[in-house]
């Protein structure tokens, strides 16, 4: 167990705290005494105001030390450190949870994990398709076990809500017991305005890595406009809800250039860091000949 009352001697070694403070501050940085502390047996370290105004409510620690039986107090080290009332710099944030919906600008490049939940894996060209496929061995069974409502007369004529499974039900999935449809014009005016605000013409789309097309975030939508549109579903993304060209693009694509880690250097074989002194003169005070004219 670890002593908490400071060695006397150690304790009492202020000066010399203070020497070596003032040489690793710049003059005049080092204010009172102000602490005394125990880290160990025989182990104390001296806490000493900090004068320079951009270090405010820091402290320069100085530890001292003396070896088992022995009266001379050593120097140990001198830093300086943050006290209760320092002022510090803001926690770190990585940006991945600095960045909010709306911040990402035309160039700007958000890469995307492997391991993104809102993202899965698609088609891959295998036999198998996954379980959660529309054509699956198990949505297949469900659908082979329900059974089918048809209902006499128009669709029109309907007095309740079709029952699943009926043909009425797939008529109004398909929408077709609307009583009007979008026209032509309709649906080019629509398209007009949705290419002019999120196509390929944008700034955003022109500076963008990849299009839509081949973008994990975009909802297909039906109908003859899902040849040419989807939905964004990239809350990070600028288009986040809107309607979009499948030739628009921007930084959030989801198949973006992951961001590399920092590669680790590897340690050094022959440390090439230190230097050899080589004399220029032998012992007897001649000049060597290095071969120079």
């Amino acid at each position: 167990m670890r002593s908490r009352t400071p060695d006397r001697l150690c304790a009492e070694a202020v000066e010399l705290a203070r020497s070596a403070a003032e040489e690793a501050a710049l003059p005049g940085q080092v204010g009172e005494h102000v602490e005394v502390a125990a880290d160990g047996d025989r182990v104390v370290t001296h806490y000493f105001l900090c004068l320079d105004p951009g270090y405010r409510g820091w402290r320069w620690a100085v530890t001292v030390a003396r070896a088992s039986r022995a009266k001379h107090v050593t120097l140990d080290e001198a830093v300086l450190l943050p006290g209760p009332d320092a002022l510090l710099a803001p926690e770190w944030v990585p940006w991945s949870e600095r960045l909010r919906p709306g911040d990402m600008g035309p160039g700007d490049l958000l890469p995307t994990e492997s391991d993104d939940l809102r993202l899965e894996p698609g088609f891959t060209g295998e036999e198998e398709p996954p379980p959660n496929s529309a054509v699956s061995e198990e949505m297949t069974e469900l659908a082979e076990a329900e059974d089918a409502d048809v209902s006499a007369g128009p669709p029109s004529a309907q007095p309740v809500a079709p029952a699943r499974g009926s043909i009425s039900a797939l008529a109004e999935e398909l929408g077709m017991r609307r009583a009007r449809v979008l026209s032509r014009y309709g649906l080019h005016s629509a398209a007009d305005r949705w290419d002019e605000s999120h196509g390929a013409k944008t700034q955003m789309a022109q500076a963008a890595p990849a299009s839509c097309v081949s973008c994990g975030f975009l909802a297909p939508i039906g109908g003859s406009l899902g040849q040419a549109f989807g939905v964004c579903a990239n809350e990070f993304s600028p288009a986040d809800g809107h309607v979009v060209s499948l030739s628009y693009g921007c930084g959030g694509h989801s198949e973006a250039a992951r961001m590399p880690k920092p590669p680790r250097p590897a340690p050094p074989v022959i440390d090439e860091t230190l230097v050899e002194p080589m004399p220029l003169r032998d012992e007897e005070g001649e000049d060597e000949d290095l071969g120079h004219a």
